[in-house]
């Protein structure tokens, strides 16, 4: 076999890991790629034995990245990114209005996601590619134009442009609730309780969230996750109850996919923002997200 140029591995793989990791699911990268499922996952089985370790830990129902992998997509991110720009400076006519931004993926999914259909319609000359990390301190590419943040100005390096403030409370599916009463804090604490941990130190526990309401419990049954997503969709299932930001879950309470537990609340330690680099020019079409979703938070 002939030796591969740049000692690359199979740049079928790399394709479809960077569809995978973009997406978080095989399914929706074996959509994009128009093949099966099963190809994806066999195309990145072979990926990681050429390069030597795993860059997917298989969760159920859901995908997280290894920290070889995280640094792997960015990369092909960046580089995918250069060709494009470079194939469309190739060719005038292929130009196309096109603005980046980055977030969380339970940001993404529960608050970007059932506005961005809105902006499409206003704006249906203008392409939105979304840049997804839970992890809060990754070195976030200069080719992104826009980045949402939870957290408390100022940010290094960026200027932040507030979207809303919000309030934690403590949420289960309605399945879950049937026959247990939860009407104090010791009922809350003798629950399943389930939290997100490991990914940002900084991150509102279960311990932070029984402090505000006046309660030190002992110990709590806690069952651990490293995706906040993951840990909504465990709830959702009626596996226990979860910490919820009020605001972000809105959907999902407002349909009563989850419900409120109790009368418990606290106020969300940061609050959420739009972030840009100082440095750069804005494009106009990124003006032009940024500004259509400051005036679009209720």
């Amino acid at each position: 076999m002939a030796r591969r140029p740049y000692n690359f591995p199979s740049l079928n793989g790399l394709a479809a890991f960077e569809a995978a990791g973009r997406h978080m699911s095989f399914t929706a990268a074996a959509s994009e790629l128009n093949v099966t499922p099963g190809a994806v996952s066999k195309q990145i089985k072979q990926l990681e034995s050429e390069v030597g370790t795993k860059l997917f830990v298989r969760l159920h129902r859901s995908l997280d990245l290894t920290a070889e992998g995280a640094v792997l997509l960015e990369t092909l991110r960046d580089s995918f990114s250069r060709i494009s720009e470079t194939l469309v400076g190739l060719d005038p006519a292929r130009k196309v209005k096109s603005v980046s931004i980055g977030s969380t993926s339970a940001f993404a999914q529960f608050w970007l996601m059932p506005r961005l259909g809105g902006f499409w319609k206003e704006h249906q000359d203008i392409v939105v590619d979304h840049v997804i990390s839970d992890r809060a301190h990754d070195r976030w590419s200069t080719r992104v134009d826009l980045r949402v943040r939870y957290g408390t100005p100022p940010f290094e390096n960026e200027e932040a442009s507030k979207l809303f403030d919000d309030r934690i409370i403590a949420v289960a599916a309605e399945s879950y609730l049937a026959g247990r009463e939860v009407g104090t804090l010791a009922d809350l604490a003798a629950r399943q309780l389930l939290s997100v941990e490991g990914v940002d130190w900084t991150w509102t526990t279960w311990a932070d969230f029984f402090r505000a309401n006046g309660s030190r419990p002992g110990r709590l049954n806690i069952r651990r996750f490293n995706s906040y997503v993951i840990a909504v969709q465990a709830a959702r299932d009626g596996q226990g109850i979860v910490l919820g930001w009020e605001r972000l879950l809105a959907p999902l309470l407002t349909d009563r996919t989850l419900v409120q537990v109790g009368n418990f609340a606290m106020a969300a330690p940061e609050s959420f923002y739009l972030c840009s680099a100082p440095t750069l020019q804005l494009a106009p079409e990124a003006k032009v997200l940024r500004d259509w979703l400051l005036g679009h938070i209720g």
